[in-house]
């Protein structure tokens, strides 16, 4: 069953958690004529930490999904707070995986899904971030970051009597920034029974690199995809013309970074985020956006959306393990679309689920 991700809600607190649940999620499971509906959960690292903290808490908050037919067997860590701040960029990086209160955040978050796990789940899972924006990155970081791995390891052997799994999302512009990136970096080093990668097909799409063969890689390297977040990103072909860089401009908003790549002959050119692509890149050979697009629903022209490469990436997957992975639809980018309209944002995540249930092989 695939989840939508409530980081596309702005609540921060415990009861404003519950009220967004009632507002949204209670109706999309409503609209989509379902007894339970899965959500990939972010919480804030306060919120985690007061869970984490009280049992009591957390059989509250247990209650509180059950009684409304809601289920979590996914977290997703990565933003550690302020995610619908006016500001976000380089921020939701912060802190990296060089700072214990990175550890001790993904460590509460642990403690918290394990008591949340429905019956029927296999293993729970938790996305993070891969390490931290590119820049500063030394040595030292890097033996800081293994070390903080070895230590959450430690943490998810112990959380549960079903494994909890960490899923390392690559992200463009980031230390692990991509696919092959984390591959390089985890194989070998870690504990493949608790640590894996988280496979965002946006992400994945923005590094022009071939789904199938991608997944081939992760099972050649003895990791594991322990997630797929089911995005797509922006495409154009021809981001020269006058049309494209209009219809671009309507996307290159203040809150979220959208990186952006050209696939050139000569290899992939980047810019952090699409205001400076307009203005630094040659524009001469196909762009792809990092902007989260609603999976059942296409841009205006002449943009197009990668779903493409979301199909490609789970016919792979599907052709090579046995039990598929959890599958996490995240369009958080909801608030920031251009020409959207918020009071209809249920019945969007509804269509995004409905998309993934006829298109993923992945029922609701």
């Amino acid at each position: 069953m695939p989840a939508y991700c409530t980081n596309v809600h702005p609540a921060e607190d415990l009861p404003g958690i519950v009220a967004q649940l009632d507002r949204h999620a209670v109706p999309v499971r409503e609209e989509l004529g379902a007894d339970t509906l899965a959500l990939g959960l972010w919480l804030s690292a306060p919120v985690a930490r007061a869970l984490a903290s009280d049992a009591i808490a957390r059989r509250g908050f247990r209650a509180e999904l059950d009684a409304r037919g809601l289920t979590v067997s996914t977290l997703n860590a990565f933003p550690y707070g302020g995610f619908h701040d006016d500001v976000v960029k380089h921020a939701v990086y912060l802190p990296t995986w060089t700072d214990p209160a990175r550890l001790s955040y993904t460590a509460d978050c642990a403690t918290v899904l394990a008591d949340l796990l429905p019956d029927s789940a296999d293993y729970g899972s938790i996305s993070t971030l891969p390490l931290a924006w590119r820049e500063p990155w030394t040595t030292a970081d890097d033996a800081d970051a293994r070390a903080a791995f070895a230590e959450i390891t430690d943490v998810l052997r112990m959380a549960s009597a079903r494994p909890i799994r960490l899923a390392v999302e690559p992200e463009p512009g980031c230390v692990l920034d991509t696919v092959a990136d984390a591959i390089g970096w985890l194989a070998g080093h870690v504990d493949p029974d608790h640590v894996g990668i988280c496979l965002d097909t946006c992400h994945l799409a923005v590094s022009f690199a071939d789904p199938a063969e991608t997944v081939a890689s992760i099972h050649r390297a003895g990791l594991s995809v322990v997630k797929v977040q089911a995005s797509a990103a922006l495409h154009v072909g021809e981001p020269g013309t006058d049309e494209a860089r209009t219809a671009l401009a309507a996307f290159a908003e203040p809150r979220y970074l959208h990186q952006v790549r050209e696939n050139t002959p000569a290899g992939v050119l980047a810019a952090d985020d699409l205001p400076d692509a307009l203005d630094t890149l040659p524009a001469a050979h196909p762009w792809r956006v990092h902007f989260h697009l609603p999976l059942h629903a296409a841009p205006p022209e002449p943009l197009t959306a990668t779903t493409g490469v979301l199909l490609a990436a789970m016919a792979a997957l599907r052709s090579t393990v046995e039990v598929m992975p959890h599958v996490e639809v995240e369009t958080y980018t909801w608030s920031v679309l251009p020409g959207f309209d918020q009071t209809s944002l249920s019945s969007g995540i509804a269509a995004e689920l409905r998309w993934a249930a006829s298109n993923l092989g992945v029922a609701v």
